[in-house]
């Protein structure tokens, strides 16, 4: 079961949320979807536009939308806010233009549109993040094992200065045409314990899609994540 659904649906109610909170009539759920689909790809977008990033990375871990009938409610978790929050003193506040951007996209009159970011205090313990570094070292032709091994690397440095959250395990997995060959295959390496089939154990996951001169490579990551909890008495 672990290996046939996606990790976060299979633990939803148990260790993973929902990314959207909201309520909806069942006639009008799809253009409440469409609406959240506009508003991530106009975020991400907008990052990937305007902000210039020598390693090529967005740093957007997850992006929660929460909604009420006034109200729209936006919380970016970025491992490097500060490329969104620093501004240049003669241009307007990026913040600020990023929700002009956002509320001009869904045409919102009625509805309030906040934007908050948050910080993640492991950036490389996240699975998007390695994933969008991953991508950049596959586009720069770094043999894939190379890239992989240097992304868990990361992820484990990040780890032990972590001290609420820790890192049991990382499975990460490429698939397509790896290195040019002319036959597709599936690559993988495993550090750790990463329990799939347990619905109790928390599990990041991720699936990512990179472009290369090859052609198209899919990536995936897997992060078997122990959350410490306080004592109760």
């Amino acid at each position: 079961m672990g290996q046939k659904i996606n990790p976060l649906g299979f633990r939803l109610g148990t260790t993973q949320s929902h990314h959207s909170i909201w309520f909806e009539q069942p006639k009008k759920y799809s253009e409440g979807l469409e609406e959240d689909k506009k508003i991530r790809d106009c975020i991400k977008n907008y990052v990937k536009k305007n902000i210039k990033v020598s390693s090529g990375m967005e740093g957007i871990a997850r992006i929660e939308i929460k909604k009420r009938i006034d109200l729209i409610q936006i919380i970016i978790y970025m491992g490097f806010p500060k490329l969104l929050i620093e501004d240049q003193p003669h241009q307007p506040r990026r913040v600020e233009e990023l929700r002009m951007n956002v509320q001009k996209e869904l045409n919102c009159v009625n509805r309030k549109l906040n934007i908050d970011i948050t910080r993640i205090s492991n950036p490389y313990g996240h699975p998007n993040i390695l994933a969008e570094f991953i991508a950049g070292q596959l586009k720069n032709r770094v043999p894939f094992r190379k890239a992989m091994k240097k992304a868990i690397e990361l992820m484990e440095e990040g780890n032990k200065k972590e001290i609420k959250i820790k890192i049991k395990g990382i499975q990460v997995q490429i698939a397509g045409r790896i290195d040019g060959k002319e036959i597709a295959r599936v690559e993988w390496i495993r550090e750790g314990r990463v329990p799939l089939q347990t619905i109790e154990a928390k599990i990041d996951y991720c699936s990512y899609t990179v472009r290369t001169i090859y052609g198209v490579l899919g990536i995936k990551i897997w992060i078997f994540v122990d959350e410490k909890k306080p004592k109760t008495m």
